[in-house]
């Protein structure tokens, strides 16, 4: 059978090299007992596949049956893949057979793979490599004869970095790869399936057939479909249904499609280190200190208008009046800060109604500037801590390393 003969019987349109090359690898791996693996995003036919696959080899007369992983919670997918025995759980009062009993000389395909629990991955390994398995509340071996074929949506080797995959159960099952393109990379596919499911749904519900603008068919096949070919049969069905006007405008087709949400910033492709995201804290470190400032110095101007130089209200800020006048305090040299002598603040005379704050400290802008604010605070941490670098830099909430790296960049050893 070639693959226009496939197509033709499974009902698949397009003449995509990509989708023909899927049809060809599904075509010949068929007649074998191997296990697959297809991969492709959710809605672009990968139950399809598993079809075609079974209904080629020589299991077409055995059962098939397919099972949505991720559909079944986790406390019973061991139950409904392997079965149970009675009492085995609360509930069980009867026993019962699992798909793989079930099915034992035919096909089982399992949806969403990357979604069983690692306990049940464990279990599935060992069916693949001997065709065995125990029932749930059992200790006697069962045997069965089962191909499997597997689906995901996700990429299962990132799963397996992660730890959510087992590796030996990845490449059990991903002995012969199979992956299915997406709509997007399809594009000449597109306006073909969109006729094809149109005139469907128009002899279903008996409504006038519907037609698209040449404007209106470049929209159609710009779009990125993001749910693939089950999304554009669900908008073809809203049109056929819905839309009263039967030559379809790109403004009413837009109208039905979700919009996108394109990104043009650059972005990393690679995985942000722990140095970059340190960096990035201490940035915002410094923003939020920058801001209690602020937040305390109109707490105090707002206290001096509301009730003047209350003696109660010098006292309660002297020790952050001293740490303003320095910080305000010109300086000529390094280490002039910590030399110079502390404001000295004169009480007011009540018989007095003129107020003044001694030594006079002329307005100076305060900079705004991060790498002033940056080695600010790296100058206290390193202060705080008598030189310590590693405890400067976890006070500071970075790496001892790049603290290092701004010792050196800020001239501050």
């Amino acid at each position: 059978m070639d693959i226009q003969d496939i197509k033709n019987r499974f009902g698949i349109i397009g003449n995509s090299p990509l989708l023909n090359r899927a049809i060809d690898v599904a075509r010949q791996v068929a007649p074998t007992d191997i296990s697959i693996l297809i991969t492709g995003e959710s809605g672009s036919g990968k139950e399809v596949f598993s079809h075609i696959i079974h209904q080629l080899s020589s299991r077409k007369h055995g059962a098939f049956i397919a099972v949505n992983c991720g559909a079944i919670p986790e406390g019973t997918i061991d139950s409904e893949l392997f079965g149970h025995e009675k009492g085995s759980f609360t509930g069980a009062h009867e026993a019962r057979k699992g798909y793989f009993e079930v099915v034992d000389g035919g096909t089982i395909f399992l949806d969403e793979v990357a979604e069983l629990p690692l306990n049940t991955q464990a279990r599935l390994l060992r069916v693949l490599e001997s065709g065995e398995y125990l029932r749930v509340g059992s200790s006697k071996v069962q045997k069965t004869n089962v191909r499997i074929i597997a689906a995901t949506n996700v990429d299962v080797y990132d799963a397996v970095k992660e730890g959510k995959f087992r590796e030996d159960l990845y490449y059990r099952l991903n002995t012969v790869p199979l992956k299915i393109p997406p709509l997007r990379d399809r594009r000449e596919d597109i306006h073909l399936l969109f006729r094809k499911f149109v005139a469907d749904f128009t002899d279903k519900y008996r409504s006038p057939s519907v037609q698209l603008t040449e404007e209106a068919q470049q929209l159609l096949s710009s779009y990125s479909w993001p749910g693939n070919v089950r999304q554009l049969k669900n908008i073809a069905e809203q049109i056929a249904v819905l839309e009263k006007e039967r030559l379809i405008t790109p403004q009413i087709l837009q109208t039905y499609l979700p919009a996108e949400r394109n990104n043009t910033l650059p972005m990393r492709l690679t995985n942000k280190t722990n140095e970059d995201f340190s960096e990035r804290d201490l940035l915002y470190k410094v923003l939020f200190d920058m801001k209690k400032d602020m937040v305390d110095l109109k707490k105090l101007v707002v206290e001096l208008l509301k009730n003047g130089i209350d003696p109660n209200t010098i006292s309660d800020n002297s020790p952050y009046l001293n740490q303003l006048y320095r910080e305000v305090q010109p300086s000529t040299g390094s280490g002039q800060h910590e030399n110079s002598s502390p404001l000295t603040i004169h009480q007011p005379s009540r018989e007095k109604d003129n107020y003044e704050i001694a030594p006079h400290a002329e307005e100076v802008e305060e900079s705004l500037s991060l790498v002033e604010k940056e080695s600010d605070l790296i100058k206290k941490a390193l202060k705080k801590y008598k030189g310590k670098r590693k405890l400067a830099a976890q006070e500071l909430g970075i790496s001892e390393r790049t603290l290092y790296r701004k010792i050196k960049d800020l001239n501050l050893s």
